[in-house]
């Protein structure tokens, strides 16, 4: 299967979650199939998992969603022991394993070699942890994931290979506001907040 299948069978799913996507194809394809300000690219290589468990212990009602790659998450595993221990019900972390870093060139990842995700994070405690290798078996997954209100860890198991689909559409900044703004009217929060100049005062 390819991870932009899999994408497209959950895009109508999610709801109004918060997505953290890390960069490369998939943030690309997801945007293209579900297109939102709720959708927020991690430019940084590994770090899209403890960004949305940030998101997920600052927003505990509201659902968030990593969108994760198997190059990225071996650039943080120390994130998942941090993510159990937390336990952040609404959290629901995917991997999509192609085996390689896609984005530079198609090196091999480590698990070419025999690293299993799903082993990984049973080993550290992470009870809910899933593997997939069929859009069937993903989609099943993340809808027993979307009902049971607890952290779930998804690791599919896909082919190399981008969907069709238009680039990513904004700067990285214009992004990282939208987003924000998006969070801020649809939670009821103030985020942002402009700094008043010092000759101003209140009447």
């Amino acid at each position: 299967m390819k991870r932009h299948e899999c994408l497209k069978e959950i895009a109508d799913l999610v709801g109004d979650a918060l997505c953290v996507v890390c960069v490369g194809g998939t943030s690309s394809e997801w945007n293209a199939y579900h297109p939102s300000d709720g959708n927020l690219r991690c430019w940084t290589l590994g770090l899209a998992s403890s960004i949305s468990l940030g998101m997920a212990l600052g927003l505990p009602k509201r659902r968030v969603i990593a969108l994760d790659g198997d190059g990225a998450l071996l650039m943080n595993l120390c994130g998942l022991p941090t993510i159990m221990r937390k336990k952040p019900k609404n959290l629901i972390h995917i991997v999509f394993d192609n085996g390689i870093y896609e984005s530079s060139g198609g090196t091999k990842t480590a698990t070419t070699e025999g690293v299993d995700f799903v082993s990984v994070a049973k080993g550290v405690g992470i009870k809910n942890s899933f593997g997939a290798n069929s859009t069937g078996e993903f989609k099943q997954l993340f809808v027993d994931a979307m009902n049971r209100w607890e952290h779930t860890f998804i690791c599919a198991r896909v082919e190399p290979g981008r969907g069709e689909v238009p680039p990513w559409p904004w700067p990285d900044v214009e992004n990282k506001y939208r987003f924000t703004r998006h969070v801020e009217q649809t939670e009821g929060i103030s985020i942002f907040q402009a700094r008043l100049p010092g000759s101003w005062k209140k009447t």
